[in-house]
């Protein structure tokens, strides 16, 4: 009876394992699905190849308003390198117009992902935002922020050049 139980306590801790999202430096960074601005479904999977920075933000976080403008300009710098940044707003339902307004006023150009259920932030284990995470070209979690990225931020600047001089 004792082997039924160490087999039951296994596969419990095996399951709850597999439940709990792993976000780790080195590791596959977790395959995340959401809307556009638009509507349209879109996927971490449909960015394979290039390097993402995936940045978790809202309107309403003035952190958020301080690193935007870095953020664009590192687009701006790198687009043609492969690099893509996707801005994913956890604005509440129903804010799109202010997304958009928002989006204008920061003049971000980068694609705009919706998840006002805030899935990214379980899956991603972010514990507010700015979060911010680089995904090389293979996939694979590269650096991560939790909290404002500051213009000039070595160690951003150092893992975008190792990732993006990596071979596709």
């Amino acid at each position: 009876m004792k082997w039924v139980a160490a087999l039951a306590a296994v596969i419990t801790i095996g399951c709850s394992r597999e439940s709990t999202p792993r976000v780790a430096i080195g590791e596959p960074a977790p395959r995340y699905a959401a809307t556009t601005l638009d509507g349209d479904s879109t996927s971490t999977s449909s960015l394979a190849g290039k390097v993402v920075l995936l940045n978790i933000w809202a309107t309403w976080c003035a952190p958020c308003r301080d690193e935007i403008p870095y953020l664009q300009s590192l687009y701006e710098r790198h687009r043609g390198d492969g690099f893509e940044i996707v801005g994913v707003s956890v604005d509440a339902r129903g804010q799109d117009a202010a997304i958009r307004d928002f989006a204008k006023a920061f003049r971000m150009t980068y694609p705009i992902w919706r998840d006002p259920d805030e899935r990214v932030q379980s899956l991603y284990l972010a514990l507010g935002v700015p979060s911010s995470y680089l995904i090389d070209r293979a996939g694979i979690l590269r650096w991560r922020r939790i909290g404002t990225i500051h213009e000039g931020d070595t160690t951003l600047t150092r893992a975008l050049a190792d990732a993006l001089a990596a071979a596709p």
